[in-house]
């Protein structure tokens, strides 16, 4: 059904517009720009900020674009004296209590405010006067906070509550001494928080940022008796480029192997390889407790977000997660084991370093159960600054490929990377497994996309095998609902991230559902090109069991592979 249109008038111009739109909406789909800070759509719409400030022609009065609604005849002026200078000095006040050090801060290119205030031409701030004060938090080894540089656009509480239902911070305070605090804790670690990240990317200051260990990396590769291999997960390769001017979703396998060789990397491999052996791992696991009646459903456990989110609220279920260490850490634990065998090294002379999409990472490498796996985790943001450190440029190296021991994957590998895709790797190679035929149509399309929740049966030797896909970890609670009312599962998969690791909290700002489908499509676009698109189809996973673990689920992988959780509750 058509929706209804009322006309009204931008800058004079007249428009139809759909009679639902906001005053910022109209303005947007006809390529006027009105800069605002706290708008996030259909996530954060609270007029807050009031740096969307237009002119109502018919009241005369000033009114914040974002949430005002169109009606007919409403005339808005968005560019006038009056509105530019109001917008001017709105910004000014929020300058005047920020702690502005732009060139040291670490989302100085990516900072909304330092741009708005140089499209509005702030050249001084008239307004000076006593500033807050607070701590920064430095407690995760995820994510840092800095309140001195919260400007209240409260998008990071907003995600945190609505696309995350994790609410680990929340605005405190009245008047002068409002700040975003963490919920009823001291700092993030004490908290509630899951070190997703999601808060980074819409930040639009530099008040939360990931956690970088850039120079941790400079000093083990300038340590001649470092032995330094890294690791590169499958969301880098198609958000990388982005960093260096290119469209989202432009692959850049080759020029990302030749970076990191520049850098100094001994040698450079590829979590698709260890991905393909958890699919071989969880696969067999997923086979297993059907064949003995164990628990179902079998739940994924790749996301360190989601692992730590049903630890904190869902801790009874904790059975139900496979003992699968992550790809990250499956790799860790191959280094420090199979590699440096094959290799003649020295444990104590390696360090393991992993490039990866998600902040929640470097807490993953820092648990307990798996310390010494991976020394440091630098996120894609912090590897395009390290290459820009160095000197390069992404477009100007030309392409070299993974080191094979540990760096040959497979399209299902690959697709580790989407929502959806752990869940399609698996059903591959299962479905071939279970039968011992050979399955014809891979492409899974029922559980690829951006649905909140997906669901898929899938016929495997006359069973119905029941899955679930959920990303966002809100999604995660309506599954556990689904299962307390009665559906019935045999394997569900679990990212934290909105799109999964395309949308990780260290992938680059500001990706829009419309980059994060290029970012998607290119996914897809390297598992199609792939030789092999099977996980158990990977002749260096084949050669890893013949060697070294025997087969899957076997004890030595178990000893290697296989993790154990813990109940948190909150």
């Amino acid at each position: 059904m058509a929706k209804d249109k009322v006309n009204i008038y931008i800058d004079d111009q007249e428009l139809e517009v759909d009679a639902d739109s906001t005053v910022l909406e109209a303005a947007q789909a006809i390529g006027k720009n009105i800069p605002n800070l706290c708008y996030l759509k259909e996530k954060n719409v609270i007029g807050a900020c009031r740096v969307c400030l237009v002119e109502i022609e018919n009241t005369g009065k000033l009114a914040a674009a974002c949430i005002t609604p169109v009606s007919e005849g409403l005339k808005i002026q968005t560019n006038n004296k009056r509105v530019r200078d109001t917008r001017k000095m709105n910004l000014e006040f929020l300058l005047s209590n920020h702690d502005v050090e732009c060139p040291s801060c670490l989302s100085n290119d990516d900072c909304d405010l330092r741009k708005i205030a140089e499209d509005l031409g702030i050249r001084e701030i008239r307004f000076e006067g006593k500033k807050s004060s607070f701590k920064k938090d430095y407690s995760t080894p995820s994510i840092i906070r800095d309140p001195e540089k919260c400007i209240l656009c409260r998008r990071c509480e907003n995600i945190c509550k609505e696309v995350q239902s994790v609410e680990a911070i929340s605005t405190d305070g009245r008047g002068f001494d409002t700040v975003v605090n963490t919920t009823f804790f001291a700092n993030l670690m004490e908290s509630t928080c899951v070190m997703c990240g999601q808060c980074t990317l819409v930040c639009p200051t530099g008040a939360l940022t990931e956690r970088e260990y850039i120079d941790d990396v400079w000093d083990l590769l300038s340590d001649p008796d470092k032995h330094v291999v890294v690791q590169t997960a499958p969301a880098v390769r198609v958000a990388l480029s982005e960093a260096f001017g290119k469209q989202a979703g432009a692959i850049c396998t080759g020029e990302m192997v030749a970076a990191l060789r520049k850098l100094g990397f001994d040698k450079v491999y590829d979590t698709n390889f260890t991905a393909d052996l958890t699919i071989l791992e969880e696969g067999t696991e997923l086979i297993n407790r059907i064949n003995n009646n164990e628990k179902l459903p079998l739940f994924t456990s790749c996301s360190p977000g989601w692992i730590k989110f049903i630890e904190q609220y869902y801790p009874d279920y904790l059975e139900h997660v496979s003992s699968c260490k992550s790809p990250q850490q499956m790799f860790g634990a191959l280094a420090n084991s199979y590699y440096i065998e094959k290799e003649g090294i020295e444990k104590e002379d390696l360090a393991v370093v992993s490039i990866m999409p998600c902040t929640a990472k470097k807490y993953e490498a820092q648990r307990e159960e798996m310390k010494g796996d991976v020394d440091y985790v630098l996120t894609t943001r912090e590897l395009a600054r390290m290459i820009k450190q160095a000197g390069l440029d992404l477009n100007d190296l030309g392409s070299e490929d993974f080191d094979l021991l540990m760096g040959s994957s497979t399209g299902a590998g690959a697709i580790f990377g989407s929502t959806g895709g752990v869940m399609e790797a698996a059903l591959r190679t299962a479905y071939d497994l279970i039968t011992g035929e050979e399955l014809k149509e891979i492409d899974f399309e029922s559980i690829r996309g951006f649905e909140g929740i997906k669901k898929a049966a899938v016929n495997i030797d006359g069973l119905e095998v029941k899955v679930a896909v959920a990303h966002g970890l809100a999604n995660a609670r309506k599954i556990f609902e689904l299962i307390k009312n009665g559906e019935q599962f045999h394997f569900v998969e679990f990212m934290t991230c909105p799109g999964g690791c395309l949308g990780g909290g260290g992938q680059p700002l500001a990706a829009s559902e419309e980059v994060l489908q290029k970012r998607m499509d290119a996914i897809y676009e390297i598992d199609k090109k792939k030789e092999y698109r099977k996980s158990h189809e990977n002749p260096y996973i084949q050669k890893l069991y013949e060697e070294y673990l025997d087969e899957p689920g076997s004890e030595k992988a178990h000893q290697l592979l296989h993790t154990k959780y813990i109940k948190r509750g909150i």
